[in-house]
């Protein structure tokens, strides 16, 4: 259990370290995966890690490092290693203080400003725990409506696009039926007047055959009748 956390010592979460080192959120996470891979401890609150000066700084030896991550994390590992074992040589564990609490008024006072610096410092990471909360729930919300603007945006243009496809559709289907209508009726004339005029020639051939028969009958006709009157004259 770490025993270097300073009394009114500022927490910070991750979004803050990830301002204050200048890296990305996500890398701050990813930072602390391999620090604790390695053996680091950090102060949690559940499974969310609350960071402290000292543990910013480790952030920053990984994000300025040239050597493998792995290794600079476990230099890490052994000066906190180191800084613990100093500091579980000097501190009074609390457990101790809450049982064999001082009658001497002045250490009695003592004991409760370092309670009350605690119980400070406990308020105050749960007030920006709350705060990043809040604002993460609002952040949620607003992407949630975004989303829906944009789903009921898009699907709202789907909707159009396919009504006037479908529009577009039946009017040239419509066009091309009229189309085709107007020419089978074009057709149907011209068969009527082709088949007319032939009727009418087939007529007019009829007629011109039979003028050619009379006009040779009555030319033949006046041949006999004058041709015995014709003959005495040959005689």
């Amino acid at each position: 259990m770490r025993r270097d956390i300073q009394v009114n010592e500022r927490a910070f979460s991750s979004k803050e370290v990830a301002e204050e080192v200048g890296i990305a959120t996500p890398t701050v996470r990813k930072y602390g995966q391999i620090l604790e891979r390695n053996g680091y401890e950090f102060l949690k609150d559940g499974d969310r890690r609350i960071f402290v000066q000292s543990d910013i700084e480790a952030l920053i030896s990984l994000r300025d490092t040239d050597k493998p991550l792995d290794d600079t994390a476990k230099d890490l590992v052994r000066d906190q290693n180191e800084r613990l074992q100093e500091t579980s040589a000097t501190d009074v564990a609390l457990p101790d203080t809450y049982q064999n609490l001082p009658q001497d008024p002045h250490q009695l006072r003592e004991v409760l400003m370092v309670l009350a610096n605690e119980l400070a410092a406990t308020r105050e990471m749960n007030v920006q725990l709350t705060n990043d909360m809040s604002q993460l729930k609002l952040t949620v919300s607003r992407l949630q409506q975004d989303h829906h603007v944009i789903s009921s945006t898009v699907g709202n243009a789907a909707q159009k696009t396919n009504a006037k496809i479908e529009t577009l559709t039946r009017q040239q289907k419509e066009h091309y039926e009229t189309l085709l209508e107007q020419e089978q009726q074009k057709s149907e004339l011209l068969q009527k007047e082709i088949q007319n005029m032939r009727e009418e020639q087939t007529r007019e051939w009829r007629s011109q055959n039979d003028f050619n028969k009379r006009l040779e009958e009555a030319i033949e006709k006046p041949r006999d009748k004058w041709g015995g009157f014709l003959s005495l004259f040959r005689k």
